[in-house]
């Protein structure tokens, strides 16, 4: 058997499998999809709970438009498309919310803003977390975290909000609220809110007693504004599946619904070997690649091992989770570090610490063997070599299961 899997964003990679190995392939579910034009249009027009867009629009003096960065795959050029005649009659500007991420690089602003880039580059606010005299004060959460935002999303009268949904492995879901927080929050707001994503609650597909839900939910309560939410749920191959419009928060529970018909991803049985494809834009670095490790392990035996294939094509990504995976000599000390004292990053770490303490972590990455080697992900320079010394290591009864698409499929036991 010849497996060909995506690697970068136009790349592939390909391994030989014998047919007496039992191989297996888990994805984001086989979706219909309508005219993508239409679906959006059809949601913008016929909102949930809200006034129709043009109507919101009316008598709007200053307008904050928060999109994503460049490590999502919400299709924020094409919306744009849509929206962009009735925004030329307000004052508006773009802001992009980059939570802690760095801004984004020339080539990221045309994959986020396309062909509107030239026109509208003067109006894009790029969101730095670091910047404390950009952000303003809105009070405590319930969870104790002090809530600091950008200051541009209280001084506009009107707020749009485009993102994208699909499972987030500690926030639930991406998209919403979270646009607020930590999409324009303040660094020491995301360090408080992050940290509780070391508690069992803050998992994939979970908002109920989820902390760092409940803190983002509390975020986007202080906001007086009127909102309106474009939120699209895309398909396996990146199309438009669905969108829901309007209200903050109902947009976003709609879009939940139609989510968890792509990625939810049923599973009868867990496999000793699983091959994890982070595929584009989320392969950017091992920071935002790592959430196809922790879907993997998901699907993945005890003792068994978790090959990770991304292209990682900006390097590690966050400083903080490599450097104390970096000076940690087993998982357990990292834990151990991470209890005495938490910093932004350390969520990342720990989730990775925790794969470690019973199953292997291997990968298949563009970044420095030396250095991935450092945070307990054994390196290999191919696909192939990674998956027979696996099958060596296991033994040929092993199964082999391919995530494909790890950072957003999530694999459902049945």
């Amino acid at each position: 058997m010849k497996v060909n899997v995506p690697y970068g964003k136009e790349g592939t990679l390909a391994v030989d499998i014998s047919d007496a190995v039992k191989v297996d392939f888990l994805e984001a579910n086989d979706v219909n999809i309508d005219n993508e034009d239409k679906t959006i249009l059809t949601a913008i027009h016929q909102p949930i709970n809200s006034k129709p867009f043009i109507e919101f629009l009316r008598g709007a003096k200053k307008v904050l438009v928060i999109v994503n960065d460049a490590t999502r795959p919400t299709p924020t050029q094409k919306i744009i498309g849509f929206i962009f005649d009735e925004l030329q009659h307000t004052d508006f500007n773009f802001i992009i919310a980059t939570g802690a991420h760095r801004g984004p690089s020339p080539e990221e602003y045309l994959q986020i803003f396309g062909s509107f880039y030239p026109d509208i580059k003067d109006r894009i606010i790029v969101h730095d977390a670091r910047a404390t005299e950009d952000l303003v004060f809105l009070g405590t959460s319930t969870n104790g975290t002090d809530m600091y935002v950008n200051k541009a999303g209280v001084e506009a009268d009107k707020i749009i909000i485009i993102s994208s949904v699909e499972p987030h492995y500690f926030a639930g879901y991406t998209g919403g609220r979270k646009s607020f927080l930590p999409g324009i929050a303040g660094y020491g707001t995301i360090e408080q809110n992050h940290k509780l994503a070391l508690v069992p609650e803050a998992r994939a597909l979970a908002l109920d007693g989820n902390p760092v839900h409940e803190d983002m939910m509390d975020a986007i309560k202080t906001v007086k504004q009127d909102i309106f939410s474009i939120m699209t749920v895309l398909d396996k191959h990146h199309n438009v599946y669905a969108a829901c419009c309007g209200h903050i928060h109902d947009s976003f529970h709609a879009a939940i619904a139609r989510a968890n018909e792509v990625f939810a991803a049923p599973l009868t049985a867990k496999a000793d070997i699983v091959v994890s494809v982070v595929t584009f834009p989320q392969d950017i670095d091992l920071y935002q690649a790592q959430k196809g490790i922790d879907n993997a392990k998901l699907a993945l035996k005890k003792d068994g091992i978790m090959i990770l294939v991304a292209k990682c094509r900006c390097g590690i990504g966050g400083k903080a989770f490599a450097d104390l995976l970096g000076s940690s000599d087993t998982p357990e000390a990292a834990l151990e570090t991470i209890k005495r004292g938490y910093v932004l990053g350390y969520h990342k770490a720990a989730k990775m610490a925790e794969i470690g303490l019973w199953a292997q972590m291997w990968g298949v990455t563009d970044v420095d063997p030396d250095l991935i080697s450092k945070l307990f992900i054994k390196p290999f320079k191919d696909l192939q070599t990674a998956v027979d010394k696996a099958l060596e290591e296991k033994g040929r009864d092993a199964t082999v299961l391919f995530l494909m698409d790890g950072g957003l499929t999530v694999p459902l036991m049945k």
